[in-house]
């Protein structure tokens, strides 16, 4: 799932000439070894809810695990818009896009979900298997884009995801 690679809209005069593009897979490597990451979701009542979760970036998703009795998978199961992003605000990361619970993750998938997680997390304590899962606590978001830089008035750049047909 290759991303169209642009440059993002900026209101006249806002950013003058950027100099670069990134390149996607610059921007999925910090992806994939960051250990922080914000989930941001709605609430109900229309409101923002941000938390920071551990999660693996896997087969161009991102995924994180957690009681679906929280605010935020609540949340979740009522307004599936959320965004994700990394720590940093100077070389920031962005991932808008849509989540939902995995009733019971395909056993290859787990496989693969519970071997990034351990190769991350093992050192923090956390060491997931892949049945871990089987009833559920899994969440999947899939980006729609994704807006990241690493000096603001040189390369920001906006990638976007053709989205599976329904």
């Amino acid at each position: 799932m290759e991303p169209i690679i642009t440059r993002p809209h900026f209101p006249d005069g806002y950013l003058e000439d950027p100099k670069r593009l990134l390149d996607w897979d610059q921007v999925e490597a910090e992806l994939r070894s960051s250990i922080h990451y914000w989930l941001c979701s709605v609430t109900p009542q229309n409101n923002p809810h941000a938390i920071p979760k551990w999660g693996v970036w896997v087969n161009e998703h991102f995924y994180f695990d957690g009681s679906p009795e929280t605010k935020h998978a609540r949340n979740i199961l009522q307004n599936a818009a959320v965004v994700v992003h990394l720590e940093s605000g100077e070389q920031p990361v962005i991932v808008n896009g849509h989540c939902r619970a995995i009733a019971c993750p395909e056993p290859e998938l787990a496989t693969l979900v519970a071997a990034a997680y351990r190769e991350k997390y093992t050192p923090l304590g956390y060491a997931p298997q892949p049945n871990q899962w089987d009833n559920g606590g899994l969440f999947v978001v899939t980006p729609h884009t994704v807006l990241a830089w690493t000096q603001f008035t040189e390369d920001p750049t906006k990638f976007t995801f053709r989205l599976p047909q329904e």
